[in-house]
């Protein structure tokens, strides 16, 4: 009996095309890292996502964001190390087989679930002060919802010919990039190209853990990205070990709409809050009103 041919992933391409000339690409020297698991004479390794072996400068993500390389099932992301954790990337730090399918999740559950771990408990003594009630005003303890959509529309237009607000994602994306990169808060980037069928994904499809102290099914997170992607035009540019950036083409303009947005946030990763601005209300105002980038990090 002849053998069933194998199913070829899309990072095959660049196992025989190392550059990615055929999806219209010139790739820097990179390699494949596998996907993690046992080994043996009847299992080949299975390729999980390419990176970079140097870091890239300016203008990489926009020379590697192409419609050929998302036809063929690939995203392009930046990832960035850390002191001590250069290139975590390589130390066995991705568990795709935990992970869920963020298919199987629905965003309002997901955040609510999220919100009810980290609203005060008045039980616990946290129902007084900026540690309490001050901390996520104007909310109570209950889940607010989910924000509306943002102003532009979810493809971050706004339907007008002016230069108003409107914003393609993708191109913004880009320009997150290079500014992050210029502003030394990538200073080191490496270019990954990750099988995903859209960006949001990539977190899960690799097995991220950057999450893991406060969740390790990573298609939680990926779940909300898919509905930010949708609500606020946002992309994801670039994961640390610990940290991810995420360009929004259409944030909120007025405070009114931050809030909500901003408890969003504070669900999906409350150290932004915590160890950050002290409340949702500055939150709101420092980090989501106008923004065209969302950061977070989870301790």
């Amino acid at each position: 009996m002849a053998k069933s041919s194998k199913v070829r992933g899309p990072l095959s391409v660049l196992a025989e095309d190392p550059q990615g000339r055929s999806l219209g690409l010139e790739l820097p020297p990179g390699a494949l890292i596998d996907r993690p698991g046992r080994r043996g004479w009847w299992r080949e390794p299975e390729p999980l996502l390419w990176v970079s072996d140097d870091a890239v400068g300016l203008g990489a993500l926009a020379a590697h964001r192409s419609p050929a390389l998302a036809a063929a099932g690939l995203r392009a992301v930046l990832f960035q190390g850390r002191r001590g954790l250069e290139r975590w990337w390589q130390d066995r730090e991705f568990s795709p087989e935990r992970m869920s399918d963020p298919d199987d999740h629905h965003v309002e559950p997901v955040l609510r679930e999220f919100w009810s771990r980290v609203v005060p408990d008045p039980e616990e003594g946290e129902g007084e002060g900026e540690g309490g009630d001050a901390l996520i005003a104007p909310f109570g303890r209950d889940w607010p919802g989910l924000a509306d959509d943002g102003p532009d529309g979810p493809d971050g237009s706004d339907g007008s010919d002016g230069s108003d607000g409107s914003e393609d994602p993708d191109a913004l994306a880009c320009e997150l990039a290079d500014a992050l990169i210029a502003s030394g808060v990538l200073p080191s980037p490496r270019l990954a190209l990750v099988p995903a069928g859209r960006g949001a994904d990539v977190p899960t499809a690799v097995g991220w853990g950057g999450p893991t102290n406060f969740e390790n099914d990573t298609a939680l997170i990926s779940t909300v990205l898919r509905s930010w992607e949708d609500r606020f035009g946002a992309r994801v540019v670039a994961l640390g070990f610990d940290e991810l950036h995420v360009s929004v083409a259409a944030p909120p303009r007025t405070t009114a709409h931050a809030l909500p947005v901003a408890a969003e946030h504070f669900a999906f990763a409350p150290d932004n809050i915590w160890q950050g601005s002290g409340s949702i209300r500055a939150y709101a105002d420092e980090a989501v009103t106008g923004s065209n980038h969302w950061g977070f990090w989870w301790d």
